[in-house]
């Protein structure tokens, strides 16, 4: 709310090359927040913390603004608000909130946004470890589109190479109508499995299966067009297969965003020869290969990034070099992301090198590796089943909602079966989801139902009984419609809750910030769009977790401290227009974070 003016003060106080300086603002238990960045500017503008604070100070233009500014111990800056400057910013919120979901941050230029994510392989299962880059990766997409980037979405699915040769003609030997051929929808893995089990048991065999599916790999390669029919038919029905994961986790993917390694085939004899003219490649040892600086093995020697093998096929670093030229030259990208695991790391900056060497990843193109952590067991290992297999995704989705279920027909006999449906589906897979984004997209985490079902601590299921919690409120106060649908946005629904018009107008009645409860609330409401702004830029949609959980406890307190429904007229109609404000929030945060709002918990 005040950053812009630190700055400016601090680029008045000691010169305009300190403009960008983070004012590093924190709570204060003495104000409403405190400014330390005379803490870190002291050093560079050599003079001691409180004389630098002093300065900045001095410069300050806060009238109207705060009631008070005064510098603590060795040079923090704490502020307290004006009440009424508080009210003003927050009822002008509240009307943002009834007609867009994402009230005015930081301003900055929109962006042309590629991302990366969710990546699986054709006739493989989507384990647990897909999880985290398809859930963090469609967050990170309704974020920046809520900002206003153009995004675009890139499923670089894996449906090209050496083992279609066996699935095809595994295929061919099963049966299109076979049950066998069923399994790429019901069982990938199973499918994947039996068509690895007659290569290897015939890997010895001149006119075996194995041979016959090295043959169709070449055929494939060539262009024969059976081949190519039967593949064409085993991603289709993979699409289906992936179609279900994503409905089932409310992912926005569909098959329009499919960029599979097949889309680049035909580009990469010509990349790996433009390579060659430009010097950036080199045959070592039979392979042609960059050699990017900056890249050693253990014995020191330059590091190669295979761009085509000894056996003229080509690798992952051909395709990515040339889904990074397809992007910058013809999507047009100012910005692309690659949420992908963290173990790509070392690929990914080779590749993204090599591109910028060979000039097709310019430095007006900001490339980012948006790392993805493991998901473990208690053991502190990659989470796998039972038989040392990894956990199948839908499997664990199923047991999310099942859990959820019982915990809901045990508490919420009342409702409808539908209802209760309804309800275990939005509380499970929003544990799972919420869960994931809780915590930064690099770290690893525990997978635990018992904690991510909780509804208590930084949870999903008690971010969404906050919210479920105000729309009791708000419906016993006969002012919630209940025509929203359930997990709908309420500002995108038009709600009319307290003292807001049902065609999203605004407030009808004006929110009074009185008690200190009601102060901190507010505060933190007015901290949304810089919460989206910061997500937007650092790429990390944990902030916005944090926020949300932020929020419902602070609305906890403030209902717990702040009668609503038997307050006196005035301030019951402050407070419920607080509630409703406080459930826009909560819902749209949600929402972008891609999880539904329960109507019932």
């Amino acid at each position: 709310m005040v950053v812009p003016r630190v700055q400016a003060a601090i680029a008045s106080a000691f010169g305009e090359e300190y403009r960008g300086t983070d004012p590093v603002v924190r709570p204060s238990q003495f104000a409403d927040i405190q400014v330390n960045a005379a803490m870190a500017l002291a050093k560079k503008v050599g003079m001691p913390p409180r004389d630098a604070a002093a300065r900045i100070v001095g410069a300050l233009d806060l009238d109207g603004i705060c009631t008070a500014v005064e510098i603590s111990g060795p040079g923090f800056i704490n502020l307290t608000f004006d009440g009424t400057w508080i009210e003003e910013l927050l009822n002008d919120e509240a009307t943002t909130a009834a007609g867009a979901a994402t009230p005015a941050g930081p301003v900055r230029e929109p962006r042309r946004v590629v991302v990366d994510y969710s990546s699986p392989n054709v006739a493989k299962e989507m384990h647990v470890g897909h999880l985290r880059t398809t859930v963090v990766g469609d967050s990170l997409v309704k974020v920046l589109e809520a900002l206003g980037d153009t995004v675009i979405r890139q499923n670089h699915i894996g449906d090209w190479g050496t083992p279609f040769g066996m699935l095809i003609e595994h295929w061919l030997e099963v049966g299109e109508d076979s049950p066998e051929a069923a399994l790429l929808v019901d069982d990938p893995s199973a499918f994947y499995q039996a068509a690895r089990a007659k290569f290897d048991a015939s890997a010895t065999e001149d006119d075996g299966f194995a041979t016959r599916a090295r043959l169709r790999v070449v055929a494939l390669q060539s262009g024969d067009e059976a081949t190519f029919a039967v593949w064409q038919r085993l991603v289709a029905q993979s699409k289906r297969y992936f179609n279900a994961i994503y409905s089932t986790l409310g992912i926005s993917l569909t098959d329009d965003h499919i960029a599979g390694e097949s889309s680049y085939d035909a580009h990469l004899a010509q990349l790996c020869q433009e390579l060659e003219e430009l010097g950036i490649a080199r045959v070592s040892d039979g392979a042609l290969c960059t050699f990017p600086a900056g890249f050693t093995g253990r014995d020191g020697q330059p590091l190669p990034l295979i761009i085509r093998k000894s056996d003229g096929g080509y690798g992952y670093g051909t395709t990515d070099l040339a889904t990074i030229r397809y992007r910058v030259r013809d999507l047009q990208a100012d910005r692309i992301l690659y949420v992908v695991g963290a173990p790509q790391n070392v690929h990914l900056r080779m590749v993204l090198a090599t591109a910028r060497d060979a000039g097709w990843l310019p430095d007006t193109v900001e490339a980012v590796h948006v790392q993805i952590g493991n998901v473990l067991g208690d053991d502190g290992k990659i989470l796998k089943s039972r038989s040392g297999a990894p956990v199948k995704l839908m499997a664990l989705l199923a047991e999310a909602v099942d859990r959820a279920r019982a915990v809901i027909d045990a508490s919420r006999p009342e409702l409808t079966e539908e209802e209760r449906a309804v309800t275990a589906r939005q509380v499970g897979i929003g544990a799972v989801k919420y869960a994931d984004l809780s915590v930064g997209h690099d770290t690893e985490y525990v997978f635990d139902f018992d904690r991510m079902l909780a509804l208590s601590g930084n949870t999903g299921p008690y971010v969404q009984y906050a919210a479920a919690r105000i729309r009791s409120i708000l419906r016993k106060a006969g002012v919630l419609e209940q025509h929203v649908a359930a997990g709908t946005d309420t500002a995108a629904a038009g709600l009319d809750t307290a003292g807001l018009n049902a065609d999203g107008g605004a407030p009808a009645t004006a929110i009074a910030v009185v008690e200190p409860a009601e102060r901190a609330l507010a505060l933190h409401l007015l901290e949304y769009g810089a919460t989206l702004s910061r997500v937007g830029e650092l790429l990390e949609p944990h902030r916005l977790s944090t926020y949300l959980f932020e929020l419902a406890q602070l609305f906890t307190a403030f209902y717990d401290q702040c009668p609503v429904l038997k307050a006196e007229e005035s301030v019951r109609d402050s407070r419920l227009a607080l509630c409703a404000l406080v459930l826009r929030r909560l819902s749209g945060g949600l929402e972008l974070l891609g999880i539904e709002t329960p109507e019932n918990m």
